[in-house]
């Protein structure tokens, strides 16, 4: 049977994020995928309200079918949204007995949507993030983990301080991801001894729409397939490089990265350099 993947995530109405991105990327990479889907993002016309959390009882359900009918070669987390449901994640982890954990600590959506309760972050940094495998912030959410401001990153410096600080909270791997940076898309890996840098072009564009589901999807389904971490982050790399290449605009909002980019049009040139 071809790897198995999970991702426990919310359901992005748009299409573009979250456990549809997961799902694209999982096939595209030859992966079997399935979810645990943990919150449906949506804005209601009348209510406004974008945020719909599923009942921790639900998820366990989710993710209990998936290991008992299926098995699981590697998982992923993105949008936990609320304390309780990172509790109850990361318990199913840690019971779980897979080896491949990545953690995509979502925090804000391409839309502005808030997708993590200030209250849920203890929970995020001490229950679960120790559990990674990989842990894959952007620049806002490194920052954040860290306690700085969103804006407090600036430099390649800047992410080679961070990944050295969110290492100090347990997991494996850090990968902090320079999507916000002038000049090449710069992104930093580091495991508390040796520090990577890969980089790519960068792509001017705003449809970047589930970008960082993607990219660690990516990185999830590569993990299941065996490969090691620099191996998986630096295919995941080449991934979302093509499928950011090839996005395309939605009627409103950023658009989505194109998933099937990276099989039809072939990879973008990665370049990795051990700088520790």
């Amino acid at each position: 049977m071809r790897p198995r993947a999970l991702s426990i995530a919310g359901s992005a109405a748009r299409g573009g994020a979250g456990i549809q991105a997961d799902l694209k990327t999982f096939q595209e990479l030859d992966v079997y995928g399935v979810a645990s889907i943990t919150a449906f993002v949506a804005r209601h016309p009348e209510t406004k309200q974008g945020v719909y959390p599923q009942t921790t009882e639900a998820i366990e359900a989710q993710v209990y079918t998936m290991l008992e009918d299926i098995g699981c070669d590697a998982l992923k987390t993105g949008m936990l949204f609320t304390e309780e449901i990172i509790q109850t994640v990361a318990h199913l982890v840690k019971t779980s007995g897979v080896q491949s954990i990545v953690v995509d600590p979502v925090m804000i959506g391409k839309m502005g949507s808030k997708l993590l309760k200030d209250e849920a972050m203890d929970a995020l940094q001490t229950l679960l993030i120790p559990q990674a495998t990989v842990v894959t912030p952007n620049m806002y959410e490194a920052a954040h983990l860290i306690g700085k401001s969103f804006d407090a990153l600036q430099t390649r410096d800047d992410l080679i301080d961070a990944a050295e600080q969110i290492h100090e909270l347990g997991p494996k791997y850090v990968l902090v991801k320079g999507g916000k940076l002038e000049g090449p898309a710069i992104d930093i890996l580091f495991d508390g001894d040796n520090m990577y840098e890969l980089k790519a072009p960068r792509i001017d564009t705003i449809h970047t729409n589930g970008a960082g589901c993607t990219y660690s999807a990516a990185i999830t389904a590569e993990l299941a397939k065996g490969a090691s971490i620099v191996d998986a982050v630096t295919t995941a790399k080449r991934f979302i490089t093509a499928a950011i290449r090839k996005a395309e605009p939605f009627k409103q909002g950023p658009g989505p990265t194109y998933h099937a980019a990276f099989k039809k049009y072939g990879e973008d040139e990665v370049i990795v350099t051990k700088i520790r």
